[in-house]
C-alpha cells in the first residue's frame, strides 16, 4: 500500500512527555494507513509496573519487524531497535509552556474521566499522583532541557535518517497535511 508522495513507511515519533507524540503518531498512522504502536503500551504492565527490559525489547522487536509502521515513544533501552528500522524520525519539540499546558489539559481529562491508559492494565492517572516527585509533571520539568540537547546530538549522529523537527502542533498539522499534497 502506498500513500501518495510520502514513500517512507517506518516512522518513529519522539519528543518529551506531553509533547503530542501519540496524537500525531495516531493521525499519521491513519493518514498513511500504517500500523501504530505506542511504546508506553508495550512498556507498562498492570499496577504501573514496568515490563522487564528483555520483555519490553522483545515486544518492540515484534512491533518494528514489519515493513510499515508508526511508533511513538522515547525509551532508550529500545531506541536501537526502533531507529535501526526507521526511515524517518519525527521530533515534536514544542516549548516547555506549551507542553505544560498540554499536560494539564490531558491529565485533568484523564483524572476526571478515569480513563484507563492502556487497556487491560488498570493504569489510570490520579489526582494524588500529580505533584509526586516520581510523577509525570516532575519528569517533564526535570528532563525537558536535557532531552532537547540529547536529541539534537543523537539525531545529528544519524545522517541515514530523515529527521523532521516540529516545534508546534500547528507546524505538525501543516506537515501532516503536506504529506498527501493537500
Amino acid at each position: 500500500m502506498t500513500a501518495g508522495p510520502f514513500p517512507n513507511r517506518r516512522i518513529s515519533v519522539v519528543g518529551t512527555s506531553a509533547s503530542g507524540k501519540s496524537t500525531l503518531a495516531r493521525r499519521l498512522s491513519a493518514r498513511l494507513g500504517l500500523a501504530y504502536f505506542e511504546l508506553d503500551a508495550l512498556h507498562w504492565e498492570a499496577g504501573w509496573t514496568e515490563a522487564p527490559d528483555e520483555l519490553f525489547r522483545e515486544r518492540v522487536s515484534k512491533a518494528v519487524a514489519g515493513d510499515s509502521w508508526v511508533v511513538d515513544g522515547n525509551y532508550s533501552v529500545a531506541r536501537d531497535l526502533v531507529w535501526s528500522r526507521a526511515q524517518v524520525i519525527v521530533w515534536l519539540d514544542p516549548a516547555l509552556p506549551v507542553i505544560l499546558r498540554q499536560y494539564a489539559g490531558r491529565t485533568w481529562r484523564r483524572v476526571r474521566t478515569r480513563q484507563e491508559l492502556w487497556p487491560g492494565t488498570g493504569n489510570r492517572e490520579r489526582a494524588s499522583q500529580l505533584l509526586r516527585r516520581d510523577g509525570l509533571l516532575w519528569w517533564i520539568l526535570s528532563t525537558h532541557r536535557d532531552r532537547r540537547r540529547r536529541y539534537t546530538a543523537l539525531l545529528a549522529a544519524r545522517p541515514d535518517l530523515t529527521v523532521v523537527r516540529l516545534r508546534s502542533m500547528s507546524a505538525a498539522d501543516r506537515w501532516l497535511q503536506g504529506l498527501m499534497g493537500d
